[in-house]
């Protein structure tokens, strides 16, 4: 592993940080007109994905991981395991529940995903920021129960249950915020 300085330091490339590998976010150079220059950043944390702010000294030195980042097919969930295969190779890497937390609910068989991989290992994955899904199961709107911002909860192809409008029907696809869960738009199939 190869140290580097705050002067080096690019968004998208790996750290450690706290004796784990971070992805950089983000950062600024602060020079203050008092006391020393110091890096502000945000560090996503590869296996976790929880995102931290820590600052470092200007010319600070830390560990450069290297981490892959493939592209790989979600096969299935076997006993808390969810299966991915490289196309290129068709190697078969499993991620646990841990790595891929409350985003395994969006996994769709088929689709296409970002695994990091260290050393032969896969490490974590890269979520995206929004997810299609069709919705699978969901009751028709109650007439008269239009309130303003009415909802109800439907169930998405892959299982996954979600608050909605009223005006979302079986059949329909819909973008979800990955982070949070949320209903964002309907969308055209």
């Amino acid at each position: 592993m190869t140290r580097i300085t705050t002067s080096n330091f690019q968004k998208g490339i790996f750290i450690e940080y706290k004796n784990e590998p971070h992805q950089i976010v983000e950062f600024q150079f602060v020079n203050p007109g008092k006391g020393s220059a110091f890096v502000r950043t945000k560090l996503r944390n590869v296996k976790t994905g929880r995102v931290y702010e820590f600052t470092y000294k200007s010319g600070e030195s830390v560990v450069e991981v290297f981490v892959n980042v493939s592209e790989m097919q979600y096969l299935y969930n076997e006993n808390g395991k969810f299966v991915f295969m490289d196309q290129k190779n068709y190697n078969q890497i499993s991620l646990s529940e841990e790595v891929t937390g409350s985003f395994h609910q969006y996994l769709k068989e088929g689709e296409i995903y970002q695994i990091f991989i260290q050393d032969q290992e896969a490490i974590g994955m890269r979520y995206p920021k929004k997810v299609r899904l069709m919705v699978s199961e969901a009751e028709e709107g109650v007439k008269g129960n239009t309130v303003t911002g009415a909802k109800k909860t439907v169930i998405l192809e892959t299982g996954a249950r979600v608050t909605v409008p009223l005006f979302i029907k079986k059949g329909d696809f819909v973008s979800i915020d990955a982070e949070t869960g949320e209903y964002v738009e309907r969308i055209s199939g």
